[in-house]
């Protein structure tokens, strides 16, 4: 067995023993068997949580050597390297077998909520739990795409396709997270997301350690250590970040009971991983130290994820005070709120970690980037690009964002702010101007690498950019995907995390001031705006008039009491829509119309010395005729 190997067997072995004991005391693997309550049998109780581990592990085997192999691992131009390509290769394996077993737990899972054996499930049963219940829907999902993956490592010979497999083995990761023990904790909007974190967190952390073990004996391994080390230790942040959130979540306060002490026993190992990570970043151009740290790493990520396992078997403690049989609570995550005033609306936060972990960094890195540019930077970008992550984070996390759940006309207010104030705001910041001239090697040739894109130069293009943010406005409130959207919590958060990038694209090709952005004449780009307007204006014009109620299915089913009919905060919601554009339009205008005009003062002066230059290259060729006359 080869030195890997050994590494891989301790990790294994460890992860199935924590696994097994952890079921063993927190109740996750009981099998007793209770008179007349059906049960699943031994295969599930056992199977099920061992074929979990097994998933996770695939997964972050996976997702580690995708993303080490297009990131963290040097290219060759725009070409992944011989040694990413091998480790790319492994990772259509991996993510096969992923694929397979996601699959696999669709049928223990149906056994496991119906209570009976997987030899006595029908297929129909099992293929109706797949395709109708948000367990089976998630495993599905999961399924399907780590077959993408797998189908795009196979064919990934280029950074840039190796890098789409990275992004998709990410996602792949994530559904799962979505209907586990978070999903039934009262506070969806820090419980979801802060399990989502600390899942895929924790599989980019260790699959990158275990894709760089692969490699040990590469030339390519320092250069590549050193960018994992910034990759590690920002996940070993959002892991200990998420874990202590989600854990509070679900605890109530209470660590007094099997679940608290099994969540215990896994910050113990993340304080442990944490330590060998710091020893790592003192060791780093060490090799035979970081190679023996690595290899301990791995064996106590083994632990880790044998009892994560554990805990998504072993019951979760609800408090008291948050068990309700309203079904309010079990669709929005939260009680229907009070009556609207001005003050509930401002002072009354709804935080979702997303949105507060995107404002954070992304302010945090602005500022580190401002500080690192030798040159001077105007004030008035950084302003307006901490504005605009404070607006993002109070548009999300305040009032604004409880009663958007519930109300269609709050909605529209978030979206307009969302879509149209926070984009403005970004683009003026020319984050991607700050990033280029401040960021490490790496991400600066990541950048360049995405700008000269096909793709992005598609999407930049001034039509584009207005088709992708006038058709995702009529789509999603006229071809019924806002339902749909609303009852997921990862669909909302993909809802609002599209208005700000569609909005966010719109503006930078019409007024950003980034290195990068295409040249388009100004006249083209006033019209671009106005067609915008126009687009804006009769959407609201539409949906004022429209007697049809927008995603019944979802505000039917929430709305308060004490607001006026659905129907009419609809048309209160188009009013806003119709009303909210003109102010940050006409900004727009102004803005555009000031770069038309400086546009054209600069194209007179180079006009002016061209024609100066030729008028003295004129007297010239007049003074050099007269002489040779003489």
């Amino acid at each position: 067995m080869t030195w890997n190997g050994y590494v891989v067997a301790t990790a294994a072995g460890v992860a199935v023993s924590a696994l097994g004991l952890a079921l063993w005391q927190g109740g996750g693997a009981d099998t007793t068997e209770i008179v007349g309550l059906a049960q699943p049998g031994a295969a599930t109780v056992w199977g099920l949580p061992a074929l979990r581990l097994l998933s996770d592990a695939l997964a972050t085997v996976t997702a580690g050597l995708v993303v080490t192999g297009a990131f963290v691992l040097p290219g060759e131009g725009r070409a992944i390297s011989a040694t990413a390509f091998r480790m790319v290769r492994r990772a259509r394996w991996t993510a096969a077998l992923w694929s397979l077993t996601a699959l696999a737990l669709i049928a223990f899972t149906l056994s496991d909520v119906l209570g009976a054996p997987l030899h006595r499930l029908p297929p129909a049963a099992v293929l109706s739990f797949a395709g109708s219940i948000s367990q089976g829907q998630a495993l599905l999902i999961q399924a399907v795409l780590a077959a993408a993956v797998a189908v795009l490592c196979q064919v990934a010979l280029s950074r840039y396709t190796a890098a789409w497999a990275a992004g998709v083995a990410m996602v792949a990761v994530l559904p799962p997270a979505f209907t586990g023990h978070a999903a039934g904790a009262g506070n969806h909007q820090l419980a979801v997301t802060s399990l989502a974190m600390h899942v895929l967190g924790a599989a980019l952390w260790a699959g990158g350690l275990i894709a760089l073990l692969t490699v040990r004996r590469n030339r390519a391994l320092p250069a590549a250590l050193a960018r994992y080390s910034h990759l590690a230790l920002i996940c070993f942040v959002a892991v200990a970040v998420s874990g202590v959130i989600n854990g509070a979540v679900r605890l109530g306060g209470d660590w007094r009971t099997a679940y608290g002490a099994l969540l215990a026993a896994k910050l113990v190992a993340l304080l442990g991983l944490g330590a060998i990570g710091a020893a790592h970043r003192r060791a780093m151009l060490r090799r035979p130290a970081f190679i023996r740290l690595a290899a301990g790493e791995v064996v106590l990520f083994g632990a880790a994820f044998g009892l994560a396992a554990a805990l998504s078997r072993s019951p979760a403690p609800i408090p008291d005070d948050t068990v309700s049989d309203d079904p309010i609570v079990e669709t929005i995550g939260f009680p229907m709120p009070e009556p609207l005033t001005a003050a509930r609306l401002l002072g009354d936060p709804l935080p979702d970690l997303f949105f507060l972990t995107v404002a954070a960094v992304g302010i945090g890195a602005y500022l580190a980037g401002v500080r690192r540019l030798r040159a001077p930077w105007p004030v008035t970008r950084t302003a307006a690009w901490v504005a605009g992550m404070l607006l993002l984070a109070a548009v999300t996390g305040l009032g604004l964002g409880r009663y958007a759940y519930v109300l269609f006309s709050v909605h529209m207010v978030q979206h307009m702010l969302l879509s149209m104030a926070v984009p403005i705001l970004l683009v003026l910041g020319a984050p991607v101007t700050l990033a280029l001239r401040t960021s490490p090697g790496a991400v600066r040739e990541w950048l360049l690498i995405v700008l000269h894109s096909r793709v992005a130069r598609a999407l930049t293009h001034p039509l584009s950019a207005l088709a992708v943010y006038g058709v995702s406005l009529y789509g999603l409130y006229f071809g019924g995907l806002l339902g749909l959207l609303m009852r997921y919590h990862l669909g909302h958060l993909a809802m609002l995390a599209h208005f700000v990038l569609a909005g966010y694209l719109l503006f930078w090709v019409l007024i950003g001031v980034d290195l990068g952005r295409p040249r388009v004449a100004p006249p083209i780009l006033v019209l671009v705006h106005f067609a915008s307007m126009v687009v804006h204006a009769f959407f609201g014009l539409t949906l004022s008039q429209s007697t049809t109620l927008i995603a019944p299915e979802w505000y039917l089913a929430v709305h308060p009491p004490w607001a006026a009919p659905p129907l009419d905060d609809q048309r209160l919601g188009a009013a806003i829509a119709w009303a909210f554009g003109e102010i940050p339009a006409a900004l727009v205008m102004i803005v555009l119309v000031r770069q038309w005009i400086r546009s054209d003062e600069r194209e007179q002066r180079r006009a002016d010395r061209h024609g100066d230059g030729a008028h003295a290259r004129y007297n010239e060729f007049l003074a050099s005729a007269a002489r040779e006359r003489r």
